[in-house]
């Protein structure tokens, strides 16, 4: 995908990002969400921090200059992660792969760790298509479903 760039995130992405979170539908696929995604203001709090943390590498994803997601490495209990969100407008498009395999690029730190929802077959074939393993199961509480639900562990070592 030659016109995806990943641009540093800046504070007013944020606003558009949030507008994303919204959907009903997507908040259902990712499931480890905040506990209250209409909060705007709550949001910027939340996430601007993370835009000047050195543990954080956080970029805007665009494809002909408009925001259509974020990607982030963050580290969490020792462990480093990566999280990304695609707006539902753009799914199935190739966005997320060609995002993740950017930020791959970027961003070195190695062992990398990615959780899915169970269901989130998506997700799921992101992560395979750019070199994670699936490593194991968890469960945990989904606050955009109200329950605990199961959740594959991804690695990817190179």
């Amino acid at each position: 995908m030659s016109n995806l760039s990943l641009t540093k995130t800046e504070k007013d992405d944020l606003y558009t990002l949030f507008q994303f979170q919204l959907d009903t539908e997507a908040r259902y696929a990712a499931a480890f969400t905040s506990k209250d995604t209409s909060d705007e203001k709550a949001y910027i709090e939340k996430y601007s921090p993370f835009l000047t943390d050195p543990s954080i590498h956080m970029r805007t994803i665009r494809v002909n200059g408009e925001i259509v997601g974020s990607i982030a490495k963050f580290v969490m209990e020792g462990e480093v992660g990566i999280t990304y969100w695609i707006d539902k407008t753009c799914w199935g498009q190739g966005i997320a792969t060609a995002a993740l395999t950017a930020f791959l690029q970027l961003e070195q730190a190695r062992p990398i760790y990615a959780r899915v929802a169970f269901d989130n077959y998506g997700s799921q074939k992101v992560l395979e298509k750019c070199g994670f393993v699936k490593t194991g199961q968890d469960k945990g509480f989904a606050n955009a479903r109200q329950a605990e639900i199961e959740e594959y562990i991804y690695r990817r070592l190179g």
